[in-house]
């Protein structure tokens, strides 16, 4: 038989369904970093943290966040803008699109970046500022321009560490009242006109062919200074050599006339007799190689007189030698005296030379 179904049971039950569904709409579940912007009645109220929260249905209301971000497709960049309740603390990267930028010589480059932000106040991130991330964008966008409109190109490539450090620094100050942190900057590829390319690697290879013609040079000018210190330090020691050379035989030849005069005596007819029979000797060494070169011999009339003068005085008393020994007996018979062994045989060995 059918049971009656009574208002109250039907109250009832209305009244289960709407405490389920208020229940079920209070209850708010926020996961590990990410955060809830919580407006009561219109007005700021809390920020739900991470884990289980409960909210009044139809009277608190979650704050919605407008986000930007980009969806690279092939070579174009496709922006995609969401309300999202959940704000994530996490740090976000925001690879925007490269942009022209013209440098202090006047040449327009396309640079593309990446910003590395973090959402430290989500109350700030949601009021103080319409969109945060174009916001954010905007910002880096701008102060790429400015910091790379002082440099020039040369100095652009050299200097990206300075350049995304510059970059950051300008953007710390106005993102912080918008509760983000700018965790870095970095320039990712810096693409330039075809002729101003083209143009630096016709200075490219013009510098790495200076760098070699410079190399080059000094080497040959290293190898130069070496062969002529080489020279130098040969032609000193040759010197030397000729020097020490010429003193040995000019002290053996002081010694040798020494030794004919001792023996021969003191007297200036001593004297003579050895200078010439010193001097003969060495015009008849020099007269063989003076003959060499030709069939007529140019002789000077000084020595073709001594030559006379020193066959006519082998003619008369046999050689050199047998005037000075006989020259010697007479002036050791004047003197009383026999020659001794010792003078006969330098003035020997002087006429033998």
């Amino acid at each position: 038989m059918d049971l009656p179904i009574s208002p109250g049971l039907i109250i009832s039950l209305i009244v289960v369904v709407i405490g389920i569904t208020i229940i079920a709409k209070g209850l708010v579940i926020v996961r590990q970093s990410e955060v809830m912007v919580v407006e009561r009645l219109g007005s700021f109220h809390r920020v739900l943290e991470s884990g289980i929260n409960v909210i009044i249905p139809f009277i608190e209301q979650p704050r919605a966040i407008t986000m930007l971000r980009y969806r690279k497709l092939g070579d174009e960049y496709q922006a995609i803008t969401t309300d999202e309740i959940r704000i994530d603390r996490r740090e976000t990267v925001m690879d925007f699109p490269g942009q022209p930028v013209v440098t202090t010589d006047n040449v327009t480059v396309r640079i593309n970046g990446a910003l590395y932000f973090q959402i430290i106040d989500p109350k700030r991130a949601v009021y103080e500022v319409e969109n945060m991330s174009q916001a954010v964008e905007v910002l880096a966008k701008t102060t790429l321009r400015s910091v790379v409109g002082k440099m020039e190109l040369d100095k652009l490539f050299e200097s990206r560490a300075e350049v995304n450090n510059e970059i950051q620094a300008a953007m710390e100050e106005p993102a912080s009242k918008w509760g983000v942190k700018i965790s870095r900057v970095e320039v990712q590829d810096i693409a330039m006109p075809e002729e101003v390319e083209s143009a630096m690697r016709l200075q490219m290879a013009a510098e790495r062919k200076r760098r070699a013609t410079v190399t080059e040079a000094e080497g040959e000018k290293s190898a130069a200074i070496a062969m002529a210190q080489g020279q130098r330090e040969s032609a000193i020691l040759n010197a030397q050599g000729d020097k020490e050379s010429a003193i040995l035989r000019a002290q053996g030849e002081q010694e040798s006339i020494k030794l004919v005069l001792n023996a021969l005596g003191e007297s200036e007819d001593d004297k003579r007799t050895v200078v010439g029979y010193l001097l003969g000797q060495s015009y008849i060494k020099v007269l063989p190689n003076m003959a060499k070169d030709g069939e007529r011999v140019f002789v000077p009339y000084e020595s073709s007189a001594l030559l006379g003068s020193m066959g006519m005085f082998r003619e008369m008393a046999g050689s050199p030698e047998d005037t000075v020994a006989s020259h010697l007996r007479q002036s050791d018979a004047g003197r009383g005296t026999r020659p001794n062994a010792f003078q006969s045989g330098v003035v020997g060995g002087a006429a033998g030379q």
